[in-house]
């Protein structure tokens, strides 16, 4: 008898790289047709998947592998020295988590985070359906951890849970509070957060290296980056035993 198919490829075509001038990328969306159980998507965490909407998507770029995942252990990260200064610089800062919904405010800061920032690749603002669809209606677990100053809403996270694991979608902040490094901070949160449930890993979405938008990510330590289908631990720089990701080498799930 055959199996009931549990997504279904939705779009899969070869458009211009969103991280990388030139290269040309394919990202196929799998809409998962049933809501995932937590080990189900721990598992799919751990084969480079990513989440938007109801759908998964991995990369499979036909000549480039710039895109790593990249992982947090938690039981082990150590926060550097300017990471530790972040933490100061935000004590005053008070952190919420709760279910992720929608609110006019909300959608008026992603969009000013989009905009202001140079980061839009369109030029019409995101609107409520189009928030709702993206972050909201989810195939796992999915909440969202908001950064206040006061009563003022300076930053939100849009995180994704599975059994044991957690996954960063989206971070979007006040460009006025730039000052804060709040993407750094906002990491920070979650990964202690995930450490304090007894939590495995915390996934940091794609880093590639000459993307500035995403580089900043290989400043967390220790991590893994997912190369050539398997994990590879990446000690910090002033770790006398470090060695450089080696193509080809696999780590352990």
């Amino acid at each position: 008898m055959a199996s009931t198919p549990r997504e279904q490829v939705v779009h899969d075509e070869l458009e211009p790289c969103p991280y990388l001038e030139g290269q040309v990328a394919r990202l196929p969306l799998r809409w998962q047709l049933e809501r995932l159980s937590g080990e189900e998507f721990d598992r799919a965490l751990d084969q480079g998947d990513r989440r938007v909407g109801r759908m998964l998507y991995r990369t499979s770029c036909p000549s480039c592998r710039a895109c790593e995942p990249l992982r947090i252990p938690v039981a082990t990260f150590v926060p550097s020295r300017s990471q530790r200064r972040v933490l100061r610089r935000n004590e005053d800062l008070r952190v919420e988590l709760g279910p992720a919904t929608f609110s006019e405010e909300k959608l008026a800061l992603y969009n000013r985070h989009k905009f202001e920032r140079g980061l839009a690749r369109r030029e019409q603002p995101m609107d409520r359906r189009g928030y709702e669809g993206w972050f909201l209606r989810s195939c796992t677990r999915t909440l969202e951890m908001r950064y206040l100053e006061g009563d003022r809403l300076v930053g939100l996270g849009i995180v994704d849970l599975g059994a044991r694991d957690a996954s960063s979608v989206y971070f979007f902040f006040d460009p006025d509070a730039s000052r804060r490094s709040l993407g750094t901070f906002s990491t920070l949160c979650e990964i202690d957060w995930l450490a304090r449930q007894g939590g495995r890993y915390h996934y940091l979405g794609l880093y590639v290296a000459d993307c500035r938008h995403l580089a900043y990510k290989a400043g967390f330590h220790p991590h893994e980056r997912r190369i050539d289908q398997g994990w590879q631990a990446v000690a910090a720089p002033e770790d006398p035993g470090l060695t450089p990701p080696v193509r080809g080498a696999t780590g352990g799930p």
